[in-house]
């Protein structure tokens, strides 16, 4: 993170305190089981690229190897956020994340949400479908957007 950038969270934190706005209490977790496609969250939330299937697929890879967080988008649109896959350390530039991506597959875990955002600890990946069949031929190529 960047001086400037630290300086600009500092200022939306404090213009956020002196409103009185407080954060949502975290949930208790709730045991669920989600199917759908791994993707980065960087493509899925900025509009950059569609974040779908094979025409996305080597995009995705590089985000996750990279840092960005993977998350895991339902048939309803839903993202969650995977935390942890298993044993693994950490999700974050985890090779075996990588590798699933845009997979589609059914995951076992808990589920967290705090400020409307969904969050994921994979316990066991229950299914792997693999690769999902969108193509550039289906979709285009789309490198800013649908």
């Amino acid at each position: 993170m960047t001086i400037m950038s630290q300086w600009r969270a500092a200022i939306l934190v404090a213009g956020l305190l002196s409103t009185g706005f407080t954060p949502a209490l975290a949930q208790d977790g709730q045991r669920v089981t989600i199917t759908g496609e791994i993707s980065d969250t960087w493509c899925s939330i900025s509009g950059l690229m569609f974040a779908k299937g094979t025409a996305h697929h080597q995009c995705a890879v590089w985000c996750a190897l990279g840092g960005i967080p993977v998350s895991i988008r339902d048939a309803g649109g839903n993202l969650y956020l995977v935390l942890k896959i298993g044993d693994d350390e950490d999700s974050v530039a985890n090779p075996r994340v990588a590798r699933m991506a845009t997979h589609e597959v059914s995951v076992d875990g808990e589920l967290l949400e705090r400020d409307g955002v969904k969050y994921l600890l994979v316990d066991r990946i229950a299914d792997d479908k693999g690769v999902i069949t969108m193509t550039h031929e289906e979709y285009g190529i789309q490198p800013f957007g649908n």
